[in-house]
């Protein structure tokens, strides 16, 4: 291991270069410990001054003879500790301890903490308006409380339908009131549908890999879940037709755009395969349109393609915030509506008032709009340091999504590669839950947005990326 000492000092340091090695072997811990314990001793002893700009973390891993992930984690844990802090496109600083006290350690908005990769969020807006401007609308809500805490009409007011029904044309689907359904949330849509469609011991097909939640309502309701082979541009409609003879599914379940996790988005032309195959077999498609909004040009939907044969569902939480509890389902007829109708009703009572009052003044104002914009940007600048930072061929993503499939490289199993990322204060999600059928790939989904920022974002995918360059015996040495 390369350390240097001199004058009896734990490091050495310069402020224009980052050029600081310090001793770890006298501290007889961990290296990645050492390394904070001596930033503490020359921020205390003066050695490190505030401002003083540390060296990257592969610079310094390079000269003390280190794995990269050791460093890392180390540089974490100082983070943590309020030692030290991130400036996008800048590096790294040792922070004022005065002022690390005040502020309970590190500094708002530029420290560069532990990342969880786990929650598939939309990016959180951060720009001073447009937040001044979501926050005075959940002031103005307080002018009509008492009517918010109060019962409703199940389904929305004519205000919230006219506004739902605006949201949806804004993705191409025109529909009608009669046809409209406001619910609390995607799931509660997806489990009324699901009830509609399907009896116990029915089979449902989707995705090979799919989002779980659907493998969780599934199985709440005794149905048979089957798979379907995919490839990068989604399902196989050959594979759906085969499937229809063999098993006679009720319904055919898919989130063809920005699927979660793959990220693939299924095409056009293969949309107009599945509806054909759908059309002959008498076969229900229950559209999870997640992420209708973020796409600026997405492919038409089921919905607009086959209104007759598709459930669809469009929740807000991915386009907007997943705290606002809300969907819009639209049924293939008038007449398919009244059974969910009282299905939702008696499973939920009614959508919150609150959340559907706030979504229709942001429909309504274009604030919501306006927060769309903001998370196709930043997802889009994100996904810009995705494709720097990690290898080529390691991953599938779409420029305007905001979570990446990785797939490992040989070597590299899905359990080893998420412990990896969890000793360094990352979090990212195994394979296993995604899948339908049979022996999970060695993959994991990787999620961009939330509180996270970019600097934060770019720290994670380096410790990341690293791995992935490298194998996982050196991976995994941190003493």
């Amino acid at each position: 291991m390369k350390t240097t000492e001199r004058d009896g000092r734990s490091g050495l340091q310069n402020a224009v270069t980052g050029a600081w090695a310090p001793d770890l072997k006298q501290w007889g811990k961990p290296y990645y410990l050492a390394i904070v314990e001596a930033l503490a001793g020359d921020i205390r002893l003066g050695r490190l001054t505030p401002g003083t700009r540390l060296p990257t973390q592969r610079a310094l891993a390079e000269t003390l003879g280190l794995n990269f992930t050791t460093v890392s984690r180390g540089y974490v844990e100082a983070h943590k500790r309020g030692l030290i802090e991130g400036r996008v496109g800048q590096g790294t600083f040792v922070v004022d301890p005065a002022r690390s006290v005040r502020s309970g350690g590190g500094t708002s908005g530029a420290r560069v903490g532990p990342v969880d990769f786990t929650m598939n969020l939309p990016p959180e807006p951060d720009t001073p308006a447009l937040r001044a401007r979501m926050q005075a609308s959940f002031a103005e809500l307080s002018g009509d409380l008492a009517n918010l805490l109060r019962y409703q009409g199940f389904g929305g007011t004519d205000e919230d339908k006219v506004a739902a029904l605006r949201w949806l044309k804004g993705r191409g689907v025109d529909t009608t009131r009669e046809r409209l359904l406001i619910c609390p949330g995607a799931h509660s849509a997806l489990f009324s549908v699901l009830g509609q469609v399907a009896r116990r011991g029915d089979t449902i097909c989707a995705e090979q890999i799919t989002y779980p939640g659907i493998r969780a309502l599934a199985a709440h309701l005794g149905l048979r879940l089957i798979d379907l082979p995919m490839d990068r541009h989604g399902v196989d409609p050959d594979a759906f037709a085969a499937a229809c003879t063999k098993v006679a599914p009720k319904a055919i379940y898919l989130n063809p755009l920005l699927q979660n996790p793959t990220t693939a988005t299924l095409s056009r032309s293969r949309r107009e395969a599945i509806i054909a195959v759908a059309r002959r077999y008498a076969v229900s498609i229950i559209e999870d349109d997640a992420y209708a909004r973020i796409c600026p040009a997405p492919p038409p939907s089921f919905a607009e393609l086959a209104p007759e044969v598709t459930y669809y569902v469009a929740g807000v939480a991915k386009c907007l915030g997943a705290g606002l509890r809300l969907a819009f389902l639209v049924a293939p007829s008038a007449r398919a509506a009244l059974p969910l109708a009282g299905s939702l009703r008696a499973a939920t009572v009614m959508a919150s008032p609150v959340s559907t009052t706030l979504a229709t003044r942001w429909i309504m104002d274009g604030t919501a709009e306006a927060i769309v914009q903001f998370v196709r940007e930043e997802s889009a600048a994100r996904q810009r340091i995705v494709e720097a930072l990690l290898p080529a061929g390691t991953y599938t993503a779409d420029p305007h999504g905001f979570h990446v499939w990785i797939t490992l490289p040989e070597g590299w199993t899905r359990s080893a590669f998420a412990s990896q990322g969890r000793s360094a204060g990352l979090g990212v999600v195994a394979s296993d839950p995604f899948c339908v059928a049979g022996p999970p790939p060695e993959a994991v989904r990787l999620c961009l947005g939330g509180p996270a920022t970019r600097q934060q974002i770019t720290h994670g995918l380096e410790v990341l990326a690293h791995a992935l360059e490298g194998s996982p015996a050196l991976a995994s040495t941190y003493i």
